[in-house]
């Protein structure tokens, strides 16, 4: 069945009177910047602000204006500064966005707007498949993408068996579905927990311990990343019921997390040490401006900036151009800080995923570096419900 939102979308792409083009890229980016959670919007918003430097603060030799908005963590209030940005603020573009429940409730005034929107991190497979919108492009992934790859990990190291934790919102439930679909043992349990309040997670220690399960297989970003990983390593579990994790351990979390995410592998499709110009550049200027190094939701932000600035050069800084646009930015042509990738069918990108470690540098620092390649080009199993072809 065609998306409703799809087929709207296309349809005021062919009808829509272009709108006069103003003398200023404006470009909302909505995160969260206050609570527990604020150190990932703030890694978005430095990183997304690098990126406008390394262009010179300009996209087709026009200055550029970003409006950030703070959706507190809550799914409404996201809704309400995305619709401000759009009615109130009139901006080109919208971009950010780190949850997905926040993301899916602000989905529909963006592309009943026409508003280019290109996702730095929250994935719902709703927006890979059948809500997908030629408005909409991503520069992270389709969330059952990244535990997809920890499941082929594990099946290469051979786990019999795992115990499956998770938040219960649109993300924790794709990534504890993605695990499932590639994992070939036996899943002994699964526990969704209270988002986000719930950070005692005492309880589903327990159950995975008495499950006789051999492994744990974890999802829990930021504060909950944290508390998670130390009540593992408290609870004696670590090196007894091997721990493998999708967004529980970067570089926002490691300086809390210490020596208990030692030995913890999870995956990404960027780790900072990938070879590529960009990246190296990316790292070492982000570190020489902020005094430490750049997470995965950092170099997604960074990626953001540059696929907007492919769609403002490709029509000389003509933002009521859309259609153009949309073909600009589906070429992904660009340095992403991530090396080559393309777009499938639904805007989300087609690439590698990579396994990460933490180890410890000659001068005592933890950090995270890149181990093997686990996936080559792979594409979220969504992109066929959509009706974008």
């Amino acid at each position: 069945m065609r998306s409703a939102y799809w087929l709207a979308g296309a349809a005021m792409l062919a009808l829509a009177q272009p709108a006069a083009a103003g003398d200023t890229i404006k470009i909302g980016f909505v995160s969260t910047f206050s609570g527990p959670t604020a150190v990932i919007g703030n890694d978005m918003r430095n990183s997304f602000e690098l990126a406008l430097d390394h262009m010179g603060r300009k996209m087709a030799g026009k200055p550029v204006e970003v409006i950030y908005e703070d959706d507190t963590f809550k799914p409404d209030v996201g809704k309400q500064k995305t619709q401000k940005l759009i009615e109130s603020d009139h901006v080109d573009f919208i971009a950010g966005y780190i949850w997905s429940n926040v993301l899916l409730a602000s989905l529909k005034p963006i592309v009943d707007s026409k508003t280019m929107l290109v996702i730095a991190n929250a994935g719902p497979s709703q927006v890979a498949g059948e809500l997908c919108s030629p408005y909409v492009f991503s520069t992270s992934w389709q969330n059952d993408q990244t535990p997809a790859a920890v499941g082929e990990y594990m099946n290469q190291k051979n786990v019999k068996s795992a115990f499956l934790i998770g938040p219960n919102y649109a993300a924790g439930k794709d990534m504890l579905a993605g695990v499932k679909s590639t994992f070939k043992g036996e899943i002994k349990g699964e526990e969704y927990t209270v988002w986000p309040s719930q950070l005692d997670f005492s309880a589903e220690l327990s159950k995975a311990r008495a499950s006789g399960a051999e492994s744990i297989f974890v999802f829990y970003p930021g504060a909950a990343g944290v508390q998670f990983l130390n009540q593992y390593t408290q609870a004696g579990l670590k090196g007894k019921m091997p721990l493998y994790t999708a967004f529980t351990i970067d570089e926002t979390t490691l300086p809390l997390q210490k020596d208990n995410a030692i030995g913890v592998p999870g995956a990404q499709q960027w780790v900072n040490d990938l070879p590529n110009d960009a990246n190296k550049k990316f790292v070492s200027d982000f570190r020489a401006k902020y005094k430490h190094g750049p997470s995965f939701y950092g170099a997604q932000s960074y990626d953001a900036a540059q696929l907007i600035n492919s769609a403002v050069v490709a029509v000389k800084g003509d933002t009521s151009k859309k259609e153009e646009m949309r073909k600009a930015m589906e070429k992904a042509d660009f340095k992403s800080v991530r090396g080559s990738f393309k777009f499938g069918n639904n805007h989300f990108p087609i690439q590698n995923f990579y396994l990460q470690d933490v180890v410890k540098g000659a001068d005592g620092q933890l950090g995270l570096k890149t181990v093997a390649t686990i996936v080559k080009d792979s594409q979220d199993r969504f992109h066929d419900k959509c009706p974008m072809k």
